[in-house]
């Protein structure tokens, strides 16, 4: 098969790093509109590598990229998740993205029909949240006969923290602020409701050297998972894992109007406070360096009369080996392994359908293991 990578950044580095030592793959198509980043990325990955430029905002080079291969996985700015779906209908070719904005993946799914009709299968929110653990959500609803409860609990974090947040940059800037301030999509009682980032603060607890961290509600995670499964789950919500006292840094950053993309005065020039933070933040954060991702998500319902509590968890390290991060290996690998399954047929549903709706879990998470991503599940 042949698979084609748009952007070469990290999570393009993780995905090209992860297909090209798949015996099924035949070649990757590596692109960007830089095309010596391109160029460096196929030198690292290999034989099978090609680098070519293309810029993903241009439909015509688009067209062009996406029919040569079998299958597309964009690692580039969410704003160009519709086009992008429009021109993989248009070629009849699979794709994957790594998620962005419900609008964006609504309007996705409105050409599901169109996707289908052209044969193909579309699957957004391929990354890690929503993603993967939208796969581990289903494995556990699905095992209940009634579901009471989903909780999910996701930290992408610096293994040795520092200051002034205890926080780097483990992904890119505005997607962190996007999850700070938009609303958060819940399930309660049965019912899809929008509720506030930066609050519903809890303690969580993971094994030394972690301890005791914090949780809190933060936007995206979800995404369409509780439209999937409302009536079918009483309650589901996500909140992001952070070392104890960063939500409250941020929610005071918040608080005063940092986050706001409003235009503002300042001595007589027009300021959007949020442009200002993301370039601070940018300036001023630790480096990244030894990244830890961890991972819990806890179902609870009922498997006939009897009570069950599932839950998963993941803490997965910076591979020393490698040199990728862990946001790298548990965004980019589920992508890689969703665009391996779209081209051999092992998801074989045709459409625009998100990744609790066509990826098989058991077969998904089998081959995440096998990638080293250790995926821990007990029934209790």
């Amino acid at each position: 098969m042949k698979i084609g990578i748009l952007g070469s950044g990290q999570m393009g580095r993780g995905a090209a790093f992860d297909l090209a030592r798949q015996d099924a793959v035949e070649q990757l198509l590596l692109a960007d509109i830089n095309l010596k980043c391109a160029e460096s990325l196929a030198k690292e990955t290999g034989s099978k590598a090609k680098a070519v430029k293309v810029d993903a905002r241009n439909r015509e080079q688009l067209e062009g990229f996406f029919g040569g291969v079998d299958a597309v996985i964009s690692a580039v700015s969410y704003t160009v998740n519709v086009l992008h779906t429009e021109v993989a209908i248009e070629t009849g070719t699979h794709m994957c993205d790594l998620g962005g904005g419900w609008t964006i993946v609504q309007k996705q799914i409105e050409m599901n029909n169109q996707a289908r009709d052209a044969g193909i299968t579309v699957v957004p929110d391929c990354g890690l949240a929503p993603g993967m653990v939208s796969v581990l959500a289903r494995h556990g609803i699905e095992y209940l006969d009634r579901v009471e409860s989903v909780k999910i609990r996701v930290g992408g974090l610096q293994q040795e923290p520092r200051p002034p947040l205890n926080y780097s940059l483990i992904f890119s800037v505005e997607g962190l602020i996007n999850e700070y301030v938009e609303p958060c999509v819940a399930l309660r009682d049965g019912k899809v409701v929008l509720e506030d980032p930066l609050v519903g603060f809890e303690e969580i607890y993971f094994p030394e050297p972690f301890g005791k961290l914090e949780a809190f509600n933060t936007s995206g995670g979800t995404s369409t998972l509780p439209y999937t499964y409302q009536g079918k789950v009483g309650n589901m919500d996500y909140k992001t894992i952070r070392y104890p006292g960063h939500g409250h840094k941020v929610w005071c950053l918040m608080k005063l109007g940092l986050m706001s993309s409003n235009p503002i005065d300042v001595e007589g020039k027009k300021v959007r406070p949020r442009k200002m933070l993301e370039t601070l933040l940018e300036k001023n954060l630790p480096p990244a360096g030894k990244d830890v991702t961890l991972i819990r998500i806890m179902v609870e319902g009922w498997k006939g009369t009897e009570s069950r509590n599932i839950e998963y968890e993941i803490i997965d390290y910076f591979d020393e080996t490698t040199g990728l991060t862990s946001m790298m290996r548990t965004t980019s690998f589920p992508a890689a392994v969703t665009a391996m399954m779209m081209a051999d047929g092992r998801i074989s549903e045709r459409g625009v359908l998100t990744p609790e709706r066509c990826i098989p879990p058991e077969l998904f998470m089998k081959e995440l293991r096998s990638r080293g991503i250790d995926i821990k599940h007990r029934i209790f």
